[in-house]
């Protein structure tokens, strides 16, 4: 028990550190918690953010999302709100995004095994459910008509060589369902939406299929970036296919021995637009130029409002600010919440943070990044040296409290990786993953999906490790 008239003689301050908490008895990390759960204040900025709809870094909601950033942090009175310049590439989608599985194509009679007891082939043209991966090219008016050939690996497709010359490519690989970490599963799989465009034109094929990247069997379309390198090979179109449609086209196959499809897509680049990361701070009573960066990504992909990527980051960063503030505490080192445009599309935003001339006066402690959902918070990963992640690990008791329960070393994040290239310690915020492809780069991203207390929960976690670093340094 803390003698009274030991604590009546020392300063206020010092009582407050003793107490390792504002002087309620509580310690802080709970106190941290208590708001974070009581007020749900993540889940009603959310809301908001949503409202404004899906948000392409070269959209007019993205432009929207910019203007309500700064106007959110200048009611929540934070210090030094603005935003800073971000160039990023204008991709359209157009409207016309359709795939249809044609009639017609000749049995094969010797079809044997689990394929041959699938879906029975149609027996008229199928609409399959499509959309262009980002970054794809349109197809010619009309549309391109070809046959299909599936493959699952790269070998396969390597081993096609001129027989898939004029042929459509299905790429129907699936996130392996026997990994526990569903992040680990996507990396398993997302390399042949990334590069399948590209690898498929170089043995002729001219247009791609590429099974959604989920776990789930279901009728959406996950889309997400795709790459070309144009001394490679030529551009060809490329589409996600619903993953109960991936498994339609391949009993097919598997029955009929052929069968062909006729795609057609409107999206287009046109070029740039100028927009803007977006930022605010609870200013360092000491240390006002070293900075801890809590942070998200405002964009989103167009299919859905991006509820959980990256909304959820985003007002997990805000709310820890905010509760910071609530309960008074002025941190030594500068704590600042940025909203990061553009890591769906290129990660121009966290590029454009890292390098703007505004970090030559600054340096940074630590970047944490919340982008994989906002889901119940289990632990933080830490890119950094070993001491590194042993002095995040030592503040568990604290972080505990918001349900961490492990910190490990591992990666930090898209927009803060930049960060490290000069010393930066970056951390990540690793909530429970299993439902969280469900709605990754869908239209069933969206805020029915967030659980207001999970999402609390993580904006606690961000609140008690950015005081930990603002306090104690690493």
């Amino acid at each position: 028990m803390l003698d009274l008239s030991f604590a009546a003689a020392v300063p206020a301050l010092l009582v407050l550190a003793v107490l390792g908490d504002s002087g309620s008895g509580e310690p802080l990390p709970a106190r941290i918690r208590g708001v974070a759960l009581t007020d749900l204040y993540a889940h009603r900025l959310l809301a908001e953010l949503t409202a404004i709809g899906p948000r392409p870094a070269s959209s007019p909601e993205a432009q929207e999302a910019v203007k309500w950033a700064l106007d959110t942090m200048e009611a929540m009175g934070l210090e030094r709100v603005h935003s800073e310049p971000v160039t990023v590439r204008h991709w359209v989608r157009g409207p016309k995004e359709r795939a249809v599985l044609l009639a017609g194509s000749g049995a094969r009679a010797d079809a044997t095994g689990p394929a041959a007891a699938g879906p029975v082939p149609p027996a008229q043209d199928t609409e399959l459910r499509v959309c262009a991966l980002g970054g794809s090219i349109g197809t010619p008016a009309g549309g391109i008509t070809a046959e299909v050939v599936e493959v699952r690996d790269w070998e396969s497709l390597e081993k096609l060589a001129d027989s898939a010359r004029g042929k459509i490519v299905f790429l129907n690989r699936p996130m392996p369902p026997d990994r526990l970490d569903t992040f680990d599963a996507y990396g398993a799989a997302a390399d042949q939406r990334a590069w399948g465009a590209m690898r498929a034109a170089k043995v002729g094929a001219v247009a791609v299929l590429v099974r959604s990247m989920t776990l789930s069997l279901t009728r959406h379309c996950h889309t997400g970036v795709m790459v070309y390198k144009d001394e490679e090979a030529p551009r060809i179109p490329a589409a996600a296919l619903a993953t109960l449609d991936a498994d339609l086209l391949s009993a097919v196959l598997a029955r009929q021995g052929t069968a062909r499809v006729r795609l057609e897509m409107g999206c287009s680049e046109p070029g740039t637009v100028q927009t803007a990361n977006t930022m605010g701070e609870l200013t360092g009573s000491e240390h006002p130029e070293e900075v801890v960066v809590l942070g998200g990504h405002i964009d989103s992909w167009d299919l859905g409002p991006g509820a959980h990527d990256d909304g959820a980051g985003c007002v997990q960063a805000l709310d820890a600010l905010r509760i910071l503030k609530q309960l008074g505490l002025k941190p030594r080192r500068t704590i600042r919440a940025v909203m990061f445009m553009d890591e769906e599309f290129g990660g121009a935003g966290g590029k454009a943070y890292a390098h703007d001339s505004a970090r030559k006066n600054e340096k940074h402690v630590a970047a944490v990044e919340s982008d994989r959902g906002g889901f119940r918070p289990l632990a933080f990963t830490v890119h950094g040296s070993d001491p590194a992640v042993e002095r995040v690990r030592s503040w568990l008791p604290d972080l505990g409290q918001a349900g961490i329960f492990t910190v490990e070393k591992g990666y930090g994040g898209v927009d803060i990786e930049p960060l490290s290239e000069s010393g930066t310690v970056t951390i990540g915020l690793v909530p429970e993953s299993q439902r969280y492809f469900d709605m990754h780069h869908c239209a069933n991203d969206t805020l029915d999906q967030v659980n207001p207390r999970e999402l609390g929960l993580g904006a606690a976690a961000m609140a008690i490790l950015a005081w930990k670093l603002s306090e104690e340094g690493l």
